[in-house]
C-alpha cells in the first residue's frame, strides 16, 4: 500500500466541468471539485473552485463544527462574512469560523479562482516543527 494519493486535476481554469449538486438540496454550483474523498483525506476537505464573472454563492452558509481557509489565486471579488463586507483578490487568505455566515461574490472581469480547506475547530494538535522531522536520505534532484 503506498503512503499517499495523487490525482490529476485538469486545468484550474478547466474546474466549470465539475458541479456540485447535493441531492435533496436546490444548490448547483459549477465549478467547484471536492478532493476529500478522491484523495481518501481523513481530518480536512479541500474543494478546488472557479466563479466566472458575475457569479458566486449567492445564499449564506455555516458549519457546525469545521473552520474554512479560503486561499485566493486569481481574480476579485467580494465576501461578506457576518455582516462585515470586504474585498478579495489574488493573495487573499481568509479563516472563517465555523458559526459565522459566509457568502461571495466575483465582481471582476475574470474568473474568481480559490482553494477551500475545511478542518475541524481546535483539531490541529501539532503543526510546523512540532510535527514535522528531518529523515536520513538523498532526494532525486539533488
Amino acid at each position: 500500500m503506498k503512503n499517499y494519493q495523487k490525482q490529476d486535476i485538469e486545468k484550474l481554469n478547466e474546474l466549470n466541468q465539475y458541479v456540485f449538486a447535493p441531492e435533496g438540496m436546490p444548490i448547483k454550483i459549477e465549478g467547484k471539485l471536492f478532493l476529500g474523498e478522491r484523495l481518501g483525506l481523513t481530518s480536512t476537505e479541500v474543494s478546488l473552485n472557479k466563479d466566472n464573472p458575475g457569479t458566486g454563492i449567492n445564499f449564506y452558509h455555516r458549519h457546525r463544527s469545521n473552520e474554512e481557509l479560503y486561499i485566493f489565486l486569481s481574480g476579485k471579488g467580494e465576501m461578506v462574512i457576518d455582516d462585515e463586507h470586504f474585498s478579495i483578490e489574488e493573495g487573499t487568505a481568509v479563516r472563517v469560523q465555523p458559526k459565522a455566515k459566509r457568502a461571495w461574490w466575483n465582481t471582476g472581469q475574470e474568473d474568481l479562482v480559490y482553494i477551500v480547506i475545511q478542518a475541524p475547530s481546535g483539531g490541529l494538535k501539532t503543526s510546523g516543527l512540532e510535527d514535522g522531522e528531518i529523515i536520513e536520505g538523498v532526494v532525486p534532484w539533488t
